[in-house]
C-alpha cells in the first residue's frame, strides 16, 4: 500500500513479474534492478506509468520517498549517480487504485488478510512466491495457508 486516506488508496501488485527486462523501461537504473530485474505489472490502472520501489539508506535520501524502513518509492527521474545507497529497485507497470471508502468496506468484509509487511517483500528474489511466503511466517491457521493449492479444486 503506497497511499491510503480519506479521497482513497493506491498500492501495488508484488507478485507478478512480466518477462519484460526492466531497463526497456527505464534504461538508466538498469544496473540497480533487483533480480530477476523483470518489469512488474503494478495493477490495471495506468499501466503506460512506472513506479520503482527500492531500498534505500537507514537515515534515508532526497528522491527516496520512504514508505516502511528502507523501503520507498524511487524517484525514476532521478540520476541513480544522485542517490548513492539505493539499489535492489523493482519496477511496476500501473497500480492498484480504490475510490474513496472502497478498500476500508471490503477490509471490513474481510476481503484482505491484513499482515505485517517486510521492507524485503517488495524486491523478493521470487515475487511469484511471495503470497505464500508472506502466509508461511503468519502465525496459527493463517500460516496454514501458504500450502493451499492455486486451484482449490485439486486439492
Amino acid at each position: 500500500m503506497l497511499e491510503h486516506n480519506e479521497g482513497g488508496a493506491l498500492g501495488l501488485v508484488l507478485n507478478r513479474p512480466r518477462l519484460i527486462g526492466g531497463a526497456a523501461a527505464v534504461p538508466q537504473w538498469e544496473e540497480r534492478l533487483a533480480a530477476p530485474g523483470y518489469l512488474h505489472t503494478g495493477g490495471p490502472v495506468s499501466e503506460d506509468s512506472i513506479i520503482g520501489l527500492a531500498l534505500g539508506p537507514p537515515e534515508g535520501i532526497d528522491g527516496l520517498s520512504p514508505l516502511l524502513g528502507p523501503l520507498g518509492v524511487v524517484d525514476l527521474h532521478r540520476s541513480p549517480e544522485d542517490l548513492p545507497g539505493v539499489g535492489s529497485v523493482r519496477l511496476y507497470a500501473g497500480y492498484a487504485g480504490w475510490s474513496a471508502g472502497q478498500l476500508d468496506a471490503e477490509l471490513i468484509a474481510g476481503g484482505w488478510f491484513v499482515v505485517d509487511a517486510f521492507p524485503e517483500d517488495a524486491v523478493a528474489e521470487e515475487p511469484t512466491d511471495l503470497w505464500r511466503m508472506v502466509l508461511g511466517r503468519q502465525p496459527g491457521l493463517l500460516g496454514h495457508l501458504d500450502g493451499y493449492p492455486d486451484n482449490p479444486s485439486m486439492n
